[in-house]
């Protein structure tokens, strides 16, 4: 069966990629910055990841020795609660963006040569409708500066690394989730994590490399960038 790799995988969407990738009895490898956090199952192997610490990632090949990784799933992110320029400051644009676009990028050249010992050879970054050019430019009011900017860069970075990697047979993608149920997106959001989560396999189990450098939703529908 085939092996993920997680990051964020303590809760919400992580967590429910992590349940629902056990229980077709893939093996999982979760990266949690706090390990204990996920219920003990044969098929889950809790890896001790804090995406923002250069030295956690750099850990990771160490703690993982050979081991073949088919699928690569960065989906650590953190929201951010300024929305107005009058209160950004260089901390908070330069915290955001460390998590959501520069973290994907660190944690993926350190699995190189995993993935590369892996079959599938697939990177998926966790974007989001956010980080739509076209989707911000519709809305007057869309103002989350260093979460749509973080987004944006994730899904540029993307591009550039199925252009450098579509030679080596990988299918790199960024995919929105939808709006799901979780403490990022609130209660009142349109999808429960199983949802998303449900669909969300189905569009990385049928990605291929002709689909390389994609931005879909959790359906599979190719998003305007």
């Amino acid at each position: 069966m085939p092996t993920y790799l997680i990051t964020g995988a303590s809760r919400g969407i992580g967590a429910e990629l992590v349940r629902q990738l056990a229980a077709r009895n893939d093996t999982v490898l979760a990266g949690v910055r706090r390990p204990g956090a996920l219920p003990r199952h044969p098929n889950i192997r809790e890896l001790q990841l804090d995406v923002a610490d250069p030295a956690s990632v750099a850990a990771l090949p160490a703690a993982l020795a050979n081991q073949p990784i088919d699928v690569l799933i960065n989906n650590a992110g953190v929201t951010s609660d300024v929305k107005s320029v009058a209160d950004l400051t260089y901390e908070e644009l330069e915290r955001v963006f460390r998590i959501n676009a520069v973290a994907p990028m660190i944690v993926t050249r350190a699995l190189l040569p995993n993935l590369r010992a892996g079959r599938a050879r697939k990177i998926i970054n966790i974007s989001s409708i956010m980080g739509s050019l076209t989707d911000a430019a519709s809305k007057p009011d869309a103002k989350s500066y260093a979460y749509r900017a973080s987004k944006s860069c994730l899904n540029m970075l993307t591009i550039c690394l199925a252009n450098e990697l579509r030679k080596d047979g990988f299918a790199c993608a960024a995919l929105h989730p939808g709006w799901v149920q979780t403490d990022m997106g609130g209660q009142g959001a349109h999808l429960s994590p199983e949802e998303s989560v449900r669909g969300l396999l189905r569009v990385i189990d049928s990605l291929t490399v002709a689909h390389t450098g994609a931005y879909l939703d959790h359906t599979g529908r190719r998003m305007d960038w």
